[in-house]
């Protein structure tokens, strides 16, 4: 039984149920469709590819905040000089 248990868990820890739009689930149904390809390799693609690309803005961002709140300071900075 302990055997069915780990069995059962390997198999569980791989899946993901994520809830999307009824547009967002036809356009990939269509695309399955389309390519001759099941819903579930069209999906596990579209993640392939937008991880990289929701890393890539996601490090941008992180920048372009660090770099605002940079620049912010040094504005701060010299306004209080200006009124010395």
């Amino acid at each position: 039984m302990k055997e069915n248990q780990s069995q059962e868990k390997l198999r569980g820890e791989h899946c993901l149920n994520i809830f999307v739009s009824y547009e967002l689930k036809n356009r990939l149904k269509e695309l399955a469709r389309k390519y001759d390809r099941t819903t579930a390799d069209i999906v596990r693609a579209v993640l392939r590819i937008g991880i990289p690309m929701m890393e890539g803005l996601s490090q941008a961002e992180e920048v372009m905040v660090k770099e605002y709140v940079e620049l912010f300071r040094k504005l701060r900075q010299v306004k209080a000089l200006k009124e010395i």
